[in-house]
This record gives structure tokens, C-alpha cells and sequence, in this order.
């Protein structure tokens, strides 16, 4: 293959890099998906000591999930699983105790707590603003130390949540992780000789999915909160694939995921995380607002169609993701608890991470941002010396040539050119799906789909804009214009403390080899096809991997970020910037053939876009597997005693409306029509599910009313807003009041209001200005009050309690009237259950099975107090 020998034809030279090109991905696609063998005993049959049991930890995720339930903060199953957490916690510390008695030498002492308590919090999200209060909610807790006070004096805290949110029953999300908790710490206990330095906290918290109550609650009110110095913290987006590292705040608990026997996670997860682009949160947030402490948020997020979603159930989630997530679990809090523990040193608090992190190919690499710099600088330099010293004039003996300087500007350019391309190409290809043939999203079933769709189109748009705008460059100007490029990318970002830079850096670095290697193995100008498969090599590594990661995503994501948001041009410009980065040589590869050569690869290519469009138009969005999701409330009322269907989606997939008409033409009353109503902050309809409400794209459809029907609400079920306590100050202009919700058998209730609030028991600094507030209550099953006390600023002149009156909106779920998590006790739904049980059937008859629908019965108001 030198250049010694004759010139390949396109097609020959293809296909002597083919291998390259097919197995180096299928390695990486293979890696990034390993997952251990899963372990059913609890002791190792060899060495007879504890292990990590996934069939335990399936075990309790099948009892929590399936057993008992739907386990949404409020209902009578949430207090079932805290009755089984204390149950289980206390099993846990009395086997702690047999053993401390038996063998007398073991320093082990288990303490365990269960916290109860109310309180309130500012839970900004999605640029809303919103105040959470909860009252009676718990935590069940379990401190494992040496028992001495100095072991306790540093801990290291571990969270999972019980709860699940509407409507799932939170198999993966989160009972996984309560039961990875749970065999952790039986493994720790049941260890001979193992004691730990520093003190272990496993919280596992009560309300997560109602917004954080339950970390707010240990943060701000537990005993040991104090002594906490840093955080893991465990969830689940999705059932398959590895346990993800995507947010770390430190370089101390950086170094301490690197002692796990199985990483994955990368700065850049933990950069497009902490940007904020995925609207996404966790307990993670609580804990370090109000303990100020650094930590590792680490989650599932393989297959995320499922997330929040019916079927996130134990058969669905992979053999090994809880073996994996349980190992790596282990081996953090073995490490953390040890004598080698930065624990003591975090006591003074700690500061963002300026390091480098990235798994590979199963090694973890961690350097520090000054390092990256030093690295990335000196490969930038080298690639200069390196570039000048191998660099000719291209241009005729008789012509005045650019020379070296010109040549690669005008090369660098035209590879900028060539990603413009890629990426305008796919979009374009986007708006033809999307606008034109009426299919958008038709890849949603598969996070890989996307590559066959936009893939190709990507290519032509790389390469004919190059063409179209440069004309042709010599094949290796292109190579080392690159080279160039991608090492001044990675320097650039780095100085500018972008450590997601680290991408360019590899594959700077691969190509850069690949020179090296081309100035030896070839003679003049020539590439040789070696150094072309060197060169691929860890871009096709690195860049399968990312695309894999981002893809896995993304694309699931798609489903539920509302219907204006661009989905089709996300993906589209996704593959096109991971198509162009994970074969970056392609580009000098084309330039390699003549014009003629590269009209036919061309041609093919958009042949193959044709195809794949053709393909493409003909999917569904959505199949039983990857379903879409459908928000729908059976709303009472209580003022007018009318009830509305309100129905919404939250994507861009076509259909929507057609199958809100039928749903209106099945379900509303006479010559009922399923209107769209607008998404507002002042849309009180949708308050339940605030803010998340404004992704969705509402409907409403009147339902027909029985004329002896007053109200389905029981009698004993009194949801009233009223003001107590209240007294106006004319002088000040003002009024103060306690704002109380009475609401039995009612949960989830929201009131929202428009007023200028001077101060309030919510936090100290209320919005100073007239605005529109959102107040959501999270309470333990049978607490059925709240209250929330408030000073006013009155409107300008006014002074009687007509004039002061204030406007409140109320919402709530009914307790009993949640499908299918109340399906046992239908009978005690009434109507709105008999409604969802029909509306069930008859839209997965519909559909095909590939829509799953949230159905809460809700009942709402409107008062003036």
C-alpha cells in the first residue's frame, strides 16, 4: 500500500479499510454495553465470603415495584414502603448487632432513624419559579461506623429514593437503587475484619419525585446532616447499559471513582449536564445547596423510553445493570470509608474540579486541567513543526503557488466548510421529514435509527460543500489541515477551561500518529492507506462511544420535551457533528479520487439518503416498547361542577391530533370537540404537573354530565382553601393572613395566586414585585393540611375585604383515582376510574399498544379569601 506501488481505485481502496471501519466500532459498541455477570447467591461458593447478590437487589426492586406498587408520595402505598424500609433497616442492624456480639473484636456499630418531619423549599426549575411544601413526609436512615465519636465525625452519605412518580412504578426509578443500598450494606456487615474510619450515612429518602421533599428534609433537619463531607448519590433514567458518572464536583471524589472496578463517565457527560441543556435534576441538588458538600451523581440511562413510564418494571431492566451499579456502589463507599478517605479533608469545603476525566475502553485516565493544557499545547506546537517540515508547494513550477501558509488556511477553511455542510445538509433533510413528508421523529424507536437516516445526507452535505466552495485540495493538505484544526480546537477549549476538549486531543492525537507513521511507511506527497487505518483508529473508538452516549440520550428525550421544541433538527445536527468527528479522515480520504470518482460517490450517497428517507417515511414514531407519552386529567369542577377530558402530549410527533379528536368523538358529550387551550403560568388546569406542564400541548373535552350528578367528590373529602388569622394594616397598606388547604383524600394539591408577597413562611426573600406564585404541598398518607402564612401588599387604595380579597386556584389528585396504580380499588374511583378503565382499553386497541397514558382524576377551584 505504499507509494511505491500503483494508486487503489476507490472501491479498492474502500475495501481494504472496510475492516477498519466495521470492527473498530463493533469493539467499541461491544465495550460500551459490557456488563458484568449478574450473581445470584449472597455468598461466593469459593471463598465463602459476602457478594454482591443482583438477585437480592431484583428482588427488592419486584417487591417495591410490583408487590406494593405505585408508591407516589401521599398514597397509602407510599407508607407501605416506608413501613417495609424501616422493617428491612431494622433486620439490617439487629444481624449488625448478632455479629458485633459474636465477634466482639469487629469495631461496628448500625444506628437507624426514621425521620419525619415538615418544611418548605424554593425549587426553581426550567427558568419557573415554585415553592414546595411538604408536611409529615419521612426518611429511613442507617449510620454504619466504628462507633466511636471520631468515626462518626466524617461521613460519607449514600441516597436512593422509595418513592416513585406518576405514573410509574419505579422499578428502575429508583427501587434499583434502594435494593444496590440494601445489599451494600448487608455485604459491608456480613465482611469479617471490615470496620469502617470513616462513618457511612445510607439515606434512603421518602420523596424524591415530588420534588426533592425527602433530601430536604435530612439536609435540613437531620442530626448527622452535619457530619456529612461528600455524597453518592443513585437514580435511574432508563434499564439497560451501565451506570453513568454524569456529575462529579470534585477532584477528591473524582480520584475516588477512579478505585471502581468498572468506569464509566467522561467530563463530557458531566459538562452537558451541568450546562443545563438536559432540564433534568436530582436529590443531588438538595445536598448540595444546604450541606454545601461535593459528590458523585450517578445514574442508568440505557433505554430511557422507559423512564417514568409503565413498564419500568424488573423484567425489563438488563441481567448486570444492578450488578454493575451494586460493584461500583461497593467499592466507593469501601474506598471512602477506609483510612485512605478524603473525607478529613473536605471539612474546610471544596472546589470545582479543574481535571480531566474519561473512561476508555476500560481504563479511567484523570489529569488535571493544567496538565491538559501543557498536553494540548504541545501536541498543537508539534503539529505544526511537524506539518512545516513535511509540507510542499502543491502548485505547477510555472505557477505562483499559495505556499505552505496559504495552502493550510485555505485547507483548514475548507474543513470548516466541510462540518458547515454536514450539518446544513442534515438539517435540511430535517425540514423535508419534518414539514414536507409529515414524518418527523419516525427514527424514535431506536437510539441508533438516526445514523441510517441522517448519516448519508451528512456525508454529501461534508463533502460537496468542500468541492462546491474550495474546488479540489491535494489529499494531504487536507490531512494535515486537519490535523491542525482538531489540535488547535483541543488547545483553544482547554485554555478556555472547556474540559470536554479532551475529544479533539485523542483524535488530534491519532492523526498526528498516523502522519508520523505516513512519513516513514510512504515517499512524497502520498498518503498511504496504513496510515489512514491508524488514523481512524481512536476517533472510530472515541467517537462511537460518544455518539452511542449522546445518542442513547438524546434521542429517548425527544419524547418528552414538548411539542415546539426542534427534536428532528437536534438529532439531524447531532449525527452530523458525531458523523464528521468520529470519521474525520474522510474527508482527505475523498479528496484522494478524481472529480469524476467523487460525482459517483456522491450519486450514492444521495441515493442512499432517498432509501433511507423512503424507509423512514413508512415508520411510526412510536411502537409497545417505545411508547408515546399522553398526559390525560379527568378534571371536576368544584365551583361549577363541570368535568372536562384534558388531554396533552409532550413532542412533535405527527398524529396528535387526530387522536385527540378521536378521544373527543369517543368520550366528550354531545357534539363535544377537543379545543386547544393555551400553555400558561396562568393555566391552573395543568397546575398538578407544574412546571413541567409547559412542555405540553393541551386539549379539553367536555364530558357528558349526569343531571342528578352534583359531584363525584365524597362527602367526607372537603378540599377548601381558606384565609385565617387575617387582619389589615391600612396604615402600611398590607395584609397578613394564614392561607389554609383543608384537603382529605386529596394529594399533590397546588394553590397559585397573584399577588406581591412582603413575606411569607416559605423562605425570606419572596419575588419583590406583583407575580403570579405556584405552591405544591407533598404530604405523608392521612395528613390531610396545610397551611402557609403570608403579609400582602394590598392594591392601591383599596381597604374593604371585597377590595383585598384574594383570587386563589386549587388543584389536586384524588388519592383513589390514579390508573392503573389504584386498578385494585376501582370501585372506590366512582366515575373518573370507570372513565379511565374504558379510556384504557379502548386507546390500547387504538393505538396498537404504543401510547402509554398518565390518567388522574383531579378535582379544582378557584376562591377569594
Amino acid at each position: 500500500m505504499s507509494s511505491l506501488r500503483p494508486r487503489w481505485g476507490a472501491i479498492r481502496s474502500f475495501l481494504a479499510l472496510a475492516p477498519v471501519i466495521i470492527v473498530v466500532p463493533w469493539i467499541a459498541m461491544k465495550h460500551q454495553y459490557a456488563l458484568p455477570a449478574p450473581n445470584i447467591d449472597q455468598i461466593n461458593p469459593v471463598t465463602s465470603l459476602p457478594q454482591i447478590s443482583e438477585a437480592t437487589i431484583l428482588s427488592y426492586a419486584k417487591y417495591l415495584s410490583e408487590d406494593i406498587g405505585y408508591r407516589t408520595p401521599g398514597t397509602y402505598e407510599h407508607a407501605l414502603a416506608d413501613k417495609w424500609m424501616v422493617d428491612k433497616a431494622t433486620e439490617l442492624k439487629d444481624e449488625c448487632d448478632r455479629i458485633v456480639k459474636e465477634y466482639p473484636e469487629r469495631n461496628l456499630e448500625c444506628e437507624v432513624w426514621r425521620q419525619q418531619g415538615s418544611g418548605s423549599h424554593r425549587f426553581d426549575m426550567m427558568n419557573k419559579r415554585l415553592y414546595k411544601h411538604y408536611v409529615d413526609l419521612s426518611n429511613i436512615i442507617v449510620r454504619v461506623s466504628d462507633g466511636t465519636l471520631a468515626g462518626k465525625e466524617h461521613a460519607v452519605l449514600v441516597n436512593s429514593h422509595l418513592d416513585s412518580t406518576l405514573p410509574s412504578p419505579g422499578a428502575a426509578d429508583d427501587a434499583l437503587a434502594v435494593g444496590v443500598m440494601t445489599e451494600c450494606l448487608r455485604v459491608l456487615i456480613e465482611t469479617p475484619n471490615w470496620s469502617p474510619r470513616h462513618a457511612i450515612i445510607f439515606l434512603f429518602n421518602n420523596a424524591e419525585e415530588s420534588l426533592q421533599d425527602g433530601s430536604h428534609l435530612y439536609s435540613t433537619q437531620h442530626p448527622t446532616a452535619s457530619t456529612v463531607r461528600a455524597v453518592v448519590n443513585l437514580e435511574a433514567a432508563g434499564t439497560t447499559g451501565r451506570e453513568l458518572l454524569f456529575q462529579a464536583t470534585s477532584e477528591q471524589m473524582i480520584e475516588a471513582y477512579s478505585h471502581v472496578p468498572r468506569p464509566f463517565g467522561t467530563i463530557f457527560a458531566n459538562e452537558i449536564f451541568s450546562s443545563g441543556i438536559i432540564l433534568s435534576d436530582t436529590d443531588f441538588r438538595q445536598f448540595e445547596h444546604y450541606l454545601n458538600v461535593t459528590g458523585l451523581d450517578m445514574a442508568v440511562v440505557g433505554n430511557s423510553y422507559l423512564y417514568h413510564m409503565r413498564k419500568d418494571l424488573v423484567e425489563n431492566i438488563q441481567p448486570g445493570v444492578a450488578q454493575h451499579m451494586a460493584e461500583n456502589t461497593l467499592a466507593l463507599l469501601q474506598y471512602l470509608s477506609s483510612t485512605e478517605s478524603p473525607l478529613p479533608s473536605l471539612t474546610a469545603g471544596y472546589s470545582r474540579p479543574t481535571t480531566v476525566f474519561f473512561s476508555h475502553m476500560g481504563f479511567f485516565f484523570v489529569y488535571s486541567f493544567q496538565t491538559a493544557r501543557l498536553l494540548y499545547s504541545l501536541l498543537f506546537v508539534s503539529s505544526v513543526i511537524l506539518v512545516q517540515a513535511i509540507s510542499v508547494d502543491h502548485a505547477p513550477a510555472l505557477r505562483k503557488g499559495r505556499g505552505v501558509f496559504g495552502e493550510h488556511v485555505r485547507g483548514i477553511f475548507a474543513v470548516g466548510a466541510a462540518v458547515l455542510g454536514a450539518i446544513i445538509a442534515s438539517n435540511m433533510l430535517a425540514l423535508f421529514m419534518q414539514f414536507v413528508l409529515g414524518k418527523g421523529m419516525s427514527w424514535f424507536t431506536n437510539e441508533l435509527a438516526p445514523l441510517v437516516l441522517y448519516g448519508p445526507a451528512a456525508f454529501s452535505g461534508e463533502i460537496s460543500s468542500c468541492f462546491l466552495f474550495f474546488g479540489r485540495i491535494h489529499e494531504k493538505t487536507v490531512f494535515t489541515s486537519l490535523l491542525l484544526l482538531q489540535s488547535f480546537l483541543a488547545a483553544v477549549l482547554q485554555l478556555a477551561g472547556v474540559g470536554s476538549s479532551a475529544m479533539f486531543f485523542l483524535s488530534g492525537l491519532s492523526v498526528f500518529s498516523a502522519l508520523l507513521v505516513n512519513t516513514v511507511i510512504s515517499r512524497g506527497d502520498n498518503i498511504s492507506l496504513w496510515t489512514y487505518a491508524c488514523g481512524q483508529l481512536i476517533p472510530l473508538l472515541t467517537g462511537t462511544q460518544l455518539t452511542a452516549a449522546t445518542l442513547d440520550v438524546f434521542v429517548p428525550l425527544t419524547g418528552r420535551i414538548g411539542r415546539e421544541a426542534p427534536a428532528e433538527h437536534i438529532i439531524a445536527t447531532i449525527v452530523a457533528a458525531m458523523t464528521c468527528y468520529t470519521l474525520p479522515l474522510s474527508l482527505s480520504f475523498a479528496h484522494r479520487f478524481g472529480q469524476r470518482t467523487l460525482t459517483r460517490i456522491l450519486k450514492l450517497l444521495v441515493l442512499a439518503t432517498g432509501v433511507s428517507m423512503a424507509i423512514f417515511s413508512m415508520k411510526s414514531p412510536f411502537d409497545s416498547m417505545h411508547q408515546k407519552r399522553l398526559f390525560v386529567l379527568h378534571l371536576e369542577n368544584l365551583n361549577t361542577q363541570e368535568q372536562h377530558l384534558h388531554i396533552a402530549a409532550a413532542d412533535g410527533a405527527p398524529g396528535f391530533g387526530e387522536l385527540v379528536a378521536d378521544i373527543a368523538l369517543q368520550f366528550g358529550g354531545p357534539g363535544a370537540s377537543a379545543a386547544a387551550v393555551i400553555m400558561d403560568d396562568n393555566n391552573s388546569d395543568w397546575d398538578t404537573l407544574y412546571p413541567f406542564s409547559a412542555f405540553l400541548s393541551p386539549h379539553k373535552i367536555g364530558l357528558p354530565l349526569d343531571p342528578s350528578y352534583m359531584t363525584s367528590l365524597p362527602a367526607e373529602d372537603k378540599f377548601t382553601v381558606t384565609a385565617i388569622n387575617h387582619s389589615i394594616d391600612e396604615t402600611a397598606g398590607t395584609r397578613t393572613l394564614t392561607l389554609a388547604i383543608d384537603h382529605p383524600g386529596i394529594i399533590w394539591t397546588v394553590v397559585a395566586f397573584d399577588a406581591h408577597v412582603l413575606k411569607w413562611t416559605l423562605d425570606d426573600h419572596p419575588p419583590d414585585e406583583f407575580a403570579r406564585h405556584h405552591i405544591k404541598e407533598a404530604s405523608f398518607y392521612g395528613t390531610d393540611t396545610w397551611t402557609v402564612e403570608m403579609t400582602i401588599k394590598l392594591p392601591d387604595g383599596s381597604s374593604t375585604m371585597d377590595e383585598t380579597g384574594l383570587k386563589v386556584n386549587f388543584i389536586g389528585i384524588q388519592e383513589k383515582r390514579m390508573w392503573p396504580a389504584k386498578k385494585a380499588i376501582k370501585a372506590e374511583g366512582g366515575r373518573a376510574m370507570k372513565l379511565f378503565e374504558e379510556f384504557d382499553e379502548w386507546l390500547d386497541s387504538k393505538t396498537g399498544g404504543t401510547v402509554d397514558a398518565l390518567l388522574l382524576g383531579c378535582v379544582s377551584g378557584e376562591t377569594v379569601v
